[in-house]
């Protein structure tokens, strides 16, 4: 079989849009079988809606944003082609450390002014801090996303563990990540806002 390497920089066709899934463990697929994880759902999901996408999985375990914005450039080149959309979802790990919040929106604004320097739609997925952090870092976290996704007018999924996050019947043994049950959950609450974010990419 012949393959073909389309060079860098190459807009993906409008029939076929390739998505990349940038962030942590949660876009991985942490704990789960390749089949069972987050990129591979979404991509079955957007296929049964017509949508003959290709979702490449930018997730790695453990990444913070700070992390995760050193090997965007690095990431991006090794897609092969310019995306049509990113999602982006990044920002656990910084809350889980309590690493300081101004630093974790330093370096997601940083990720999303590059996305946008190369004109590549974004969609934000956000997350919310844990209540046993405090309150005051709890409000400060929870208002990074809705901040930068107004600074940078791009679409924002309020909550990627949305309906899933403190059930234990949708959450891995660790307390942390979703199981296959919750990942089918995630991926049919944020495919609307998936949709959404491709169409408004193409028609800009």
């Amino acid at each position: 079989m012949l393959s073909v390497v389309v060079p860098f920089g190459a807009t993906a066709s409008p029939k076929a849009p390739l998505i990349w899934a940038f962030g942590d463990s949660l876009t991985a697929g942490y704990g789960l079988p390749p089949e069972a994880g987050f990129t591979t759902k979404l991509q079955a999901a957007l296929r049964r809606a017509g949508i003959a996408a290709t979702v490449r999985n930018g997730g790695v375990a453990g990444d913070t944003a700070a992390q995760a914005r050193a090997r965007l450039r690095w990431g991006l080149r090794g897609l092969g082609a310019t995306p049509d959309l990113v999602i982006v979802e990044l920002g656990a790990n910084d809350m889980l450390r309590g690493l300081p919040v101004a630093q974790a929106k330093a370096n997601l604004d940083a990720i999303l002014t590059e996305l946008q320097a190369r004109h590549i739609p974004v969609l934000l997925a956000g997350m919310r801090a844990a209540p046993n952090l405090g309150p005051d870092y709890v409000s400060a976290f929870d208002g990074v996303y809705p901040a930068l996704a107004k600074a940078h007018a791009i679409p924002r999924y309020p909550f990627f563990l949305d309906g899933v996050a403190g059930n234990p019947r949708l959450i891995q043994a660790d307390g942390l990540h979703p199981n296959a049950r919750g990942v089918d959950i995630i991926v049919g609450r944020l495919l609307p806002s998936v949709r959404s974010a491709l169409a408004q990419g193409a028609r800009q």
